[in-house]
């Protein structure tokens, strides 16, 4: 038995959306558990930013749009290639994009699914190629509650993180004779900057009355980091096909 199950030493890790919000407090934290990071965003400025902010000196950074025609599988065997395999991949990149039913167009629904559904089916096909990963790897995407829980001019988002559970059940199963392990996190409400777009449009009112079924008051970047550090170390090596929540009591 390890001494430290939780412990990340040694181990590549790539993490999606690494540019703000809850990707980049993944990226920092696991660096301090001795993870090499490869940083993955599309802005190239605030990724330098992030890669300042980790601990060690092997990580680097890809600035990739999971909405160009940019072919996944083999960016990601070229990137592997050019370092090392990959141990796990977190995928943080996601958008909310509230809207209320009557105006939400088709452009903005398939938007949030391009976004938050089809970037995490590239990225799972691509992650098992023969040379990207090594064995008992694990991939760890972020949903949210609101897969299974509603709310207002969320109906797009709650739609994208349905599937994103589903599509994670699926890929446990299907992967298990591979040794990947496929899992999801599901937060609630975290302070970021999603946040304060929800709030924008739904007012600080509202806002409050979302805050007040958290029995624990929103949450925090590093709750979520700290639940993907367990995901990814050999602490949860008997874990797959699941969906964390990590809520602050939100579904309670």
């Amino acid at each position: 038995m390890q001494l430290n199950p939780f412990s990340l030493a040694d181990k590549h890790i790539l993490v999606t959306g690494a540019s703000s919000g809850i990707g980049r407090e993944v990226a920092i934290w696991i660096s301090k558990q001795g993870a090499r990071v490869t940083l993955v965003a599309r802005d190239v400025s605030r990724l330098e930013t992030t890669l300042g902010l980790l601990e060690g000196n092997q990580h680097n950074l890809e600035v990739v749009d999971f909405l160009a025609d940019t072919d996944i599988s083999q960016w990601l065997k070229t990137v592997a290639k050019n370092s090392v395999p990959f141990d796990g991949l977190v995928h943080a990149a996601g958008v909310q994009m509230p809207m209320p039913i009557r105006a939400t167009s088709l452009a903005h629904w398939e938007k949030i699914m391009s976004t938050n559904v089809t970037s995490g089916f590239s990225l799972i096909k691509a992650f098992r190629q023969k040379g990207v990963c090594n064995p008992a790897s694990s991939i760890v995407l972020i949903s949210s509650v609101m897969a299974q829980a509603g709310e207002s001019a969320l109906l797009g988002y709650c739609a994208s993180k349905g599937a994103v559970e589903g599509m994670v059940r699926a890929a446990a199963v299907e992967l298990a004779r591979e040794g990947i392990r496929v899992n999801a996190i599901a937060p609630g409400v975290v302070q970021t900057e999603l946040v304060d777009t929800l709030e924008s449009l739904v007012g600080a009112d509202s806002m409050k009355s979302i805050e007040e079924r958290h029995p624990l008051g929103f949450g925090k970047a590093e709750d979520v980091a700290y639940a993907a550090n367990y995901l990814l170390s050999p602490a949860s090596k008997w874990v797959t096909g699941t969906a964390l929540v990590v809520d602050g009591g939100y579904l309670a």
